[in-house]
């Protein structure tokens, strides 16, 4: 598929004070900032993984970009997701850096599924792992996990009861010498967390096979409606 497109911004009209909306021109933009989004644009998820611009926050930091995913196969829509790039270039004392990423995504399990125990754990469990494959050198994780079930009656009874699964969570990528995170490999990695909640097969890492030292639970029915 295309690279991932997104919108950044510095300024509350997400213009960077440029009066351009995606965030294509003007000189507030730091270099290091610029560079992150630009790894971001020129990744390329797996087939069943399709980005979409989204409006970014406007104040959790100074710079900001994001993007939606939505995890198909065919036409089942599996899991959905968001992931935030932030920027505060003076840094901030509860990231222990300049850039910070947040995420939230959300899949749909079967009831059964949702009673394991262990689940809060494993579901964790692929997004650490996940990040230690591909980026190693990340820091600050912090997140939850939250299970909510929903039974049906009245002119509802048909339904099946369901179950939802979701992911909130940020770290802190490294950054190298020139003050810029690899950004394209914590989006691989976010794309295997994806994969994972949606119930896909893992994508291989390099030097390893597929789906090696990896917990998974079986298919998911699709994401939680907006």
């Amino acid at each position: 598929m295309a690279a991932a497109q997104g919108h950044f911004s510095d300024h509350p009209d997400h213009s960077n004070g440029t009066g351009d909306p995606d965030g294509s021109g003007g000189d507030t933009v730091p270099h290091a900032f610029r560079r992150a989004v630009e790894a971001l644009r020129a990744a390329a998820p797996r087939p069943e993984i399709t980005l979409e611009p989204a409006r970014p926050p406007q104040r959790l930091a100074p710079y900001a970009y994001a993007l939606e995913a939505t995890v198909s196969e065919g036409e089942d829509a599996l899991a959905d997701g968001r992931l935030v790039l932030l920027h505060a270039p003076d840094g901030h004392e509860g990231w222990a850096g300049t850039f910070r990423l947040v995420t939230l995504v959300r899949a749909e399990l079967e009831p059964e599924m949702a009673a394991d125990p262990l689940l809060p754990e494993v579901s964790w469990s692929w997004l650490t792992g996940a990040l230690e494959a591909r980026c190693p050198g990340y820091g600050e994780p912090s997140g939850t996990v939250t299970r909510a079930g929903s039974h049906y009656f009245g002119g509802l009874a048909d339904r099946r009861p369901a179950t939802q699964i979701e992911i909130r969570a940020s770290w802190t990528p490294a950054t190298g010498r020139d003050g810029v995170p690899d950004t394209g490999a914590h989006l691989v990695a976010w794309c295997d967390l994806l994969a994972q909640i949606a119930g896909l097969e893992p994508s291989p890492v390099a030097g390893t096979e597929a789906g090696a030292g990896v917990v998974t639970l079986p298919q998911r029915r699709g994401p939680q409606q907006r």
